[in-house]
């Protein structure tokens, strides 16, 4: 996207907030791969799906920084007291989200147990592909944003824990272009989107569009 187009987006929509500012700058700081962190647009995106989907469960599949997650609790917090209004049971709504490498938790644990929506998230250490299954909850949204070579995996083992009706958020679907550049045809990551790209297309169980935003961000309804 034009540089300049990207700022007119970004100043015509919610402002990103502090706290989120200086958790995107710190992560761009202190990690090595600070990019891959949501970002304002992404982020803003995130809260108003969360909102528009009004889910019970929400997984998160890569926390990173908790960036994203944090995105995802505020609209959990707008929703919360309409979903307390209509009767339903089970308590507040939750996002569950897990980070594989145990290297991020001294970084990413502080910032989310510091954010004004710690209480609707529910931050792990682990292999979400594993575990996620295992808390015996159907998800209304998942958001996959880990390694993109296991991304069918991922896929494959996440719709049983589904909701009808409920969507999947897959980031990074475009791959910085790679899906479509034969130079990355042998890359095992751009392997990994383009295969996932072809095999949720054609998975009658579910309905599936793609994003041109930042990266690439699928998002799969399941019927």
């Amino acid at each position: 996207m034009d540089i300049e187009l990207e700022k007119y987006i970004l100043n015509h929509i919610e402002p990103e907030g502090d706290y989120l500012y200086r958790l995107y700058r710190a992560t761009n700081i202190h990690t090595i791969h600070g990019r891959m962190a949501s970002g304002h647009l992404q982020g803003r995106l995130l809260k108003m799906l969360v909102m528009m989907q009004r889910p019970r469960y929400v997984l998160e599949v890569g926390t990173f920084s908790g960036y994203s997650a944090i995105c995802m609790a505020e609209g959990l917090s707008e929703i919360a007291p309409i979903m307390g209004a209509r009767g339903d049971n089970g308590g507040a709504p939750k996002l569950f989200t897990f980070e594989i490498n145990d290297e991020m938790e001294d970084f990413t644990r502080p910032w989310i147990e510091g954010s004004s929506v710690a209480r609707f998230i529910d931050f792990r250490i682990g292999d979400a592909l594993v575990e996620a299954p295992r808390l015996g909850v159907l998800f209304d949204m998942v958001f996959v944003d880990g390694d993109k070579r296991h991304y069918v995996e991922a896929y494959d083992k996440l719709l049983p824990t589904m909701s009808k009706g409920a969507i999947m958020l897959a980031d990074n679907t475009l791959w910085d272009g790679h899906v479509v550049d034969n130079a990355y045809s042998k890359d095992q990551q751009t392997q990994g989107v383009c295969h996932f790209n072809d095999y949720v297309r054609q998975d009658s169980r579910v309905e599936v569009i793609i994003l041109p935003i930042r990266d690439g961000l699928t998002i799969i309804r399941k019927k």
